[in-house]
């Protein structure tokens, strides 16, 4: 078992690089209408900024934590850091939206590599009556990233412009990687040895851009041919990957426990019920309100903000109660902040977004740590990295999901075209619409983390 210096500088590390994706993603969010201005971008196209980079994250992640668990996490880890700073900085020198969208990808490939190791780091050097502790700390560090994004990123877009957003990575980037180089010096690749399975990582990869791409298209026929077709590959990766003695997804992990499969179930509904909150309440406050991007964000940091502060408690309660109450809880409490936001009109008070961003964002606390604990703790350690991908996974589907749903809503009562005075409220109709949605699948989310059953 690691030291306490290992623990401490795992956790340090950890936590530098779970503020930093986030941070990214909530500052994107609050400057995507500046974005829009500048290359006279539709809404539509605008969420591809977005969608983007979740995109490849979740294509990479699994395969990049199998690839941890054999060769190292901490050589992954460090390659993923590089990736991303290097890609933030090229994001910050794009000259249109395709070159902004493609840029965004080679993020979300750097995401994979981080996101697919953090989480089993930490989980490595931590015993099973601290992890929740750590894992909570780790969390509120994610919600630091969520609460400063929105400020940091408005202030930095009114003052700099958008691309400011993306150079403020660098330094960070650089930080985490000096600090990893000089303080971390443990490896762990409990699966060394272990064959990689590369055709079965093409497979995952093809039928997550099949799903994912084919959903944010429908209800266009290639959508439903895109989808389909990532069906059919999803059933061929599933038969094929029961069979490999070394397989990049273990699918028994899913078939025969049942903590690790309804945990990952949880996650992917909370996901996808939550994250277009941002970029809805982003573009309600900025077209319906008219307010400037940093106050925007001023208003959009209630949610995180609650979040970063109720973390580590639910984190820490997770290591002493059962997991699943908490978690489903938390869950249940998010889709009542979810339902209280359909309500939002044009003359709604800025009090009614807070405090419905607040409850939201206090769900939201409940939820993620216990849940990431119970995932993590369900498998044994030479699954750390693929388990920690598989939760990520099911992080970046949901979001992928969420802005799937959010798209597909805009395009149906707005259209592609940028939003003006005269589509006001058929946004609005589409808020309502998208938040009722939200809240009914967040709801049905509470009986998939009760049917986990109790931590074993």
């Amino acid at each position: 078992m690691a030291d306490n210096s290992e623990k401490r500088s795992a956790s340090l590390v950890a936590g530098l690089a779970a503020f930093l994706a986030p941070f990214m993603g909530a500052s994107v969010n609050i400057a995507l209408p500046s974005v829009g201005r500048e290359f006279q971008a539709d809404a539509v196209t605008l969420g591809w900024v977005a969608t983007a980079y979740l995109l490849a994250a979740a294509v990479f992640l699994v395969p990049f934590g199998r690839l941890a668990d054999i060769h190292g996490r901490k050589k992954v880890f460090l390659l993923g850091i590089a990736t991303y700073t290097t890609t933030s900085f090229l994001c910050s020198l794009s000259r249109s939206e395709e070159a902004l969208i493609a840029f965004r990808i080679g993020q979300g490939i750097g995401a994979a590599l981080i996101f697919g190791t953090s989480v089993a780091i930490l989980t490595s050097v931590y015993p099973r009556g601290e992890r929740g502790r750590a894992l909570g700390i780790n969390t509120a560090a994610i919600y630091l990233g969520l609460s400063l994004g929105p400020v940091l990123g408005g202030l930095l877009t009114n003052e700099f412009g958008w691309r400011s957003i993306f150079l403020v990575n660098l330094p960070l980037g650089l930080l985490i990687i000096a600090v990893v180089l000089a303080r971390l010096k443990g490896e762990w690749a409990e699966a060394r040895g272990e064959k990689f399975d590369l055709f079965g990582s093409v497979a995952y990869g093809l039928t997550l851009v099949g799903v994912m791409l084919g959903f944010s298209r429908v209800p266009q026929r290639a959508g439903f041919w895109l989808f389909g077709a990532g069906l059919v590959v999803a059933t061929g990766f599933v038969v094929r990957e029961r069979r490999m003695a070394f397989p990049v997804l273990d699918i028994r992990l899913f078939l025969q426990n049942r903590v690790f499969a309804f945990s990952n179930l949880a996650a992917l509904i909370n996901y996808s019920a939550t994250f277009a909150v941002g970029f809805f309440v982003s573009f309600y406050l900025q077209y319906i309100k008219g307010m400037s991007a940093q106050s925007a964000g001023l208003i959009m940091i209630a949610q995180p903000v609650v979040m970063m502060l109720f973390s580590p408690l639910a984190g820490r309660a997770s290591d002493r109660i059962e997991q699943r109450i908490v978690a489903s809880i938390g869950m249940a409490i998010s889709s009542a902040g979810l339902f209280l936001l359909a309500f939002m009109r044009g003359a709604t008070s800025l009090v009614f977004v807070l405090s419905s961003l607040a409850l939201l964002g206090f769900g939201f606390a409940l939820f993620s740590s216990p849940n990431t604990n119970a995932v993590m703790g369900s498998v044994e350690k030479k699954s750390y990295g693929v388990a920690s991908a598989t939760l990520a996974t099911m992080r970046l589907v949901g979001q992928m999901t969420s802005m799937g749903v959010a798209m597909m809503i805009l395009a149906v009562f707005v259209g592609r075209v940028q939003i003006a005075p005269a589509s006001h409220d058929a946004f609005l109709q589409a808020l309502r619409v998208g938040f009722c949605l939200f809240s009914a699948l967040c709801f049905a989310g509470v009986f998939a983390s009760l049917a986990r059953g109790r931590r074993q």
